[in-house]
């Protein structure tokens, strides 16, 4: 990764994960940049939680039943980010619930359309994020919802660690797969340190929903590399999804 892309990487990373109005860098989309890009994905969570906890501060002041805040902050999220880690989600939950070669999951996994494997994956992730950050507003702990989707971004950094590969029809994946390094470690013992900081006083919550984040990142990212054969957009999607909900019971559970 040369020291150009490492300044375009924030700016691509906005640009691509985000709605915000900021334009993408000129100049080729090169492995270089994908991984600048990818190694600069929690620091667009940081952004994405710093906007959805004013957002939620917002709900918090109403009259709103929890769940109903939860929902509409899930809904927040989504637009913010064009839904494009929920299409992933689906995607991957098909591929992980059809049986056959990776070919055949490759198909199926690029339909079109969702399946009942995909579907039904979708419905229960997103119920449960909003009944986890209707909880959170219901507590008013704006710093754990910062927490959440910081955390979450830092897990498609723990998917493009160096010894995994990309599919052979993944454009995406063959741009980002495998680049990232020492930002692996870097970002993990980030989403520790700012775990302890959603309550000092409290701290053992936060860090171990960073742990378990960086734990299940590892693990299914390998999982879904051998059993696609390499990772794609897909699979990173699913991971900041499912991640964040990890982080959420994680903080909830304590």
């Amino acid at each position: 990764m040369n020291v150009r892309a490492a300044f375009r990487g924030p700016q691509t990373a906005i640009s691509w994960l985000t709605i915000l109005p900021i334009p993408a860098p000129k100049g080729p989309f090169d492995r270089a940049l994908g991984g600048a890009a990818i190694g600069s994905a929690p620091l667009v969570g940081a952004l994405l939680g710093v906007i959805t906890a004013a957002i939620a501060v917002g709900l918090g002041h109403t009259d709103l039943p929890p769940l109903l805040a939860g929902l509409l902050t899930v809904g927040v999220i989504a637009i913010l980010t064009r839904g494009m880690h929920l299409d992933g989600l689906s995607d991957t939950a098909d591929g992980l619930g059809c049986f056959g070669s990776p070919e055949r999951v490759h198909k199926v996994m690029h339909s079109g359309s969702a399946g009942p494997f995909g579907a039904a994956t979708l419905v229960l992730v997103l119920v449960a994020q909003a009944v986890g950050y209707g909880a959170l507003i219901e507590q008013k702990d704006w710093a754990a919802i910062v927490f959440v989707l910081f955390a979450s971004r830092v897990a498609p950094v723990v998917g493009c660690r160096v010894n995994l590969s990309a599919t052979e029809e993944s454009k995406f994946g063959a741009l980002t797969a495998g680049t990232q390094r020492l930002t692996v470690v870097f970002w993990a013992l980030g989403a520790v340190a700012v775990g302890y900081m959603v309550d000092p006083a409290l701290p053992l919550p936060g860090v171990f929903s960073a742990v378990a984040v960086v734990a299940f990142a590892w693990w299914f990212s390998f999982h879904c590399s051998r059993r696609f054969a390499g990772i794609n957009g897909d699979v990173l999607g699913a991971l900041i999804e499912l991640s964040a909900l990890i982080a959420i019971c994680g903080l909830l559970i304590a």
